[in-house]
């Protein structure tokens, strides 16, 4: 059973997605809240297991509460569901620590699925939000994609895992395709994470993709 918090300060937003989700026989809804104090009270309490947020709402807004919630419930994982695609406010959640982040539009049948992959361990992205970030950090540094040296600080294995993490696989597609243990790759992504600044998987599929050329040359597969 997934547990979910939903975060919004719509009434009628969180009254859809209370009535579109708990049709699925594995999830169960544990809390809802309005805003970003709230739901940090209601996780510490709850221990959902992945979090349903809004951006943009009164007190506090979604990617204050992530930062919040990532770095003091580790276990529970966010993804954001927002109306905007800012490039700001995609760039912040995802920074703040959300494994995810996805659009109020989507047909329900995708953000369903969504939620069972962001429990698994993927990273979910709306279509073109990782386009627009990449483009937002490349026109930021003003470099070439194959101008970024931070990968080459990776030992040959890590750019082996930080390519296949890239690409979306889970801890045991990567384990299976490298023939190491889940424990094995739990080490090099965390060892990543650390080498190169980053929180997550979607920090590292963003820092991929704007090192995209680099990542595939210097990968030993």
């Amino acid at each position: 059973m997934i547990k979910l918090l939903l975060v919004d300060d719509q009434t009628i937003v969180r009254q859809g997605l209370k009535a579109i989700l708990s049709l699925e026989s594995d999830f169960e809804i544990v809390g809802i809240a309005e805003n970003g104090e709230e739901a940090i009270a209601q996780v510490e309490k709850l221990e959902p297991d992945v979090i349903l947020m809004d951006v943009r709402m009164p007190i506090m807004n979604g990617s204050t509460a992530t930062r919040i919630i990532c770095e003091r419930f580790p276990t529970s994982k966010v993804l954001i569901l927002s109306t905007f695609d800012d490039d700001n406010d995609v760039d912040e959640a995802l920074q703040s620590g959300a494994k995810g982040y996805l659009l109020k539009d989507m047909p329900a049948s995708e953000l369903v699925n969504a939620i069972r992959c962001i429990n698994r361990g993927y990273t979910q992205l709306a279509p073109g939000v990782l386009e627009k970030v990449v483009t937002q950090k490349l026109r930021a540094s003003n470099l070439p994609k194959s101008m970024d040296s931070s990968l080459s600080i990776l030992t040959p294995r890590e750019l082996d895992v930080a390519r296949l993490v890239a690409m979306g696989a889970t801890n045991q597609e990567i384990a299976d395709k490298l023939f190491i243990s889940t424990s094995t790759v739990k080490t090099h992504i965390n060892s990543i994470f650390n080498r190169l600044n980053l929180k997550n998987r979607a920090q590292l599929a963003i820092h991929a993709a704007t090192s995209g050329e680099k990542l595939m040359t210097l990968s030993s597969m």
